[in-house]
Parts: C-alpha cells; sequence; structure tokens
C-alpha cells in the first residue's frame, strides 16, 4: 500500500508539473517520434498515425535496476523522447536514478527543463545553486520530494547505507544534460588548460590531473 500511495503521488505531481511544461503544446493528440525520416528539426517528425501501435505510448526502461559500477557510484535510465517515441511533443520526461550508499549523481544541469525529484527507496541529499549563489538543499527519505528549478546546477548524493532509487521527472520531452566534471574536464576537444588554471586558479598539474580522471570517465546518464 505504501508503494502505490507513492506512486499516485508522483502521479499527481507529475500532473501537475506538466500543467506549465516547457515544450510547446501540441496541437494535436499525440505525435509519435519518427527517426526514420532523416529530417533535422526542433523536435522529431511525427510517425503516420495509421502506423501508431500501443507499444509507441509504452516505455518499461525503468522497471529495472542501473548498472552503478562507475567512479560516480550512480546510473540514470532516461526515459525522454529518444528511448519512449510517444513522448513527442508532449512536454515531459521521466528518469530512473540508482545511486550506491556514498554515491553521487554529479553536479549537472538541465537546460531545457525544471526536475521533480521523488524518492521511491534510499536517502538522498539533493541540492541545487541559485543565480544568486546560495546553496538549496534537503536529506528526502522514500516518499519525499523536491524541486530543481530549470536550468540550475544540482545533484544527488546517497547519504544512507542501502541502495537508494528516485524517479525524476521533467518539463520537456528532451531536458538535456551538462555533467559538469565531464564537461569541464572531458569535453572533445579539450577546453585550454590555460582557460582552466585561469578559472580554477590551480596549475596545470591539478588540471592534467582532473584531465586524466574524466578524458576517459563514462557519464552515468544512459
Amino acid at each position: 500500500m505504501a508503494i502505490l500511495r507513492s506512486l499516485l503521488l508522483l502521479s499527481l505531481a507529475v500532473f501537475v508539473f506538466t500543467s506549465c511544461r516547457a515544450d510547446p503544446d501540441p496541437l494535436q493528440d499525440f505525435c509519435v517520434a519518427d527517426f526514420q525520416t532523416g529530417i533535422t528539426i526542433d523536435g522529431f517528425p511525427c510517425k503516420p498515425a495509421s502506423n501508431v501501435v500501443s507499444d509507441d505510448f509504452f516505455f518499461g526502461g525503468l522497471a529495472n535496476a542501473g548498472n552503478t559500477n562507475n567512479i560516480f557510484g550512480s546510473n540514470i535510465t532516461g526515459g525522454n523522447v529518444q528511448s519512449f517515441p510517444g513522448l513527442n511533443t508532449l512536454g515531459l520526461s521521466i528518469n530512473r536514478v540508482d545511486i550506491a550508499p556514498g554515491g553521487v549523481n554529479p553536479l549537472h544541469s538541465h537546460p531545457r527543463a525544471s526536475e521533480i525529484v521523488f524518492v521511491l527507496k534510499g536517502e538522498l541529499l539533493v541540492g541545487f545553486i541559485s543565480t544568486a549563489n546560495v546553496f538549496y538543499s534537503k536529506v528526502l527519505k522514500a516518499g519525499e520530494t523536491f524541486i530543481i528549478p530549470r536550468g540550475l546546477v544540482h545533484f544527488q548524493y546517497n547519504t544512507g547505507k542501502d541502495n537508494a532509487v528516485a524517479i525524476t521527472a521533467f518539463d520537456s520531452q528532451l531536458p538535456g544534460v551538462v555533467v559538469a566534471p565531464l564537461t569541464l574536464f572531458g569535453s572533445k576537444p579539450a577546453i585550454p588548460i590555460d582557460v582552466l588554471t585561469k578559472t580554477f586558479q590551480v596549475d596545470a598539474s591539478v588540471i592534467q590531473l582532473l584531465m586524466s580522471k574524466f578524458g576517459q570517465a563514462t557519464s552515468p546518464y544512459n
């Protein structure tokens, strides 16, 4: 019953959350993404309605735990339009976040969406930094939620002794993600070392160490 109540609360939150979604309003019942046309637009063209099937509106990718065996100890399974084509033009998406004890969904931002974090299991410290450089955070337990405003840098960190699971919902079909350490120290081509040493006020050897660590790191986002 506790899980059922939690899922009902999440459904209500997503409904309210998406009533002011970031993506444009659709002009038809649905527009299942057609990835075969080769046409590039801001979004994806629609599959012909005659070819749409029930499975286009189904996604089972969040049912299984993600592999957290990486340097961050976390795994994010994405349920956005690229894996769930029925979301096209509907202005919402959903992720599953698995974090091992002591693991982190590292500092990152979503340039195209606000986010609601709903903890299903375990204990997570969730926080974001505003443009006024103020840090807001809360330790969440199962059944509790936290809002991340659009575009702000944020994280989730497992402060508990067991694996934690959260569901994150977004008001965009494709929120995008910028993972800070991978972006700064693992971009290709690399950001010039002089820029990074001046920005962070450290020696080049420190930047080179960080580049060696994150240059080949695997993103926790799937």
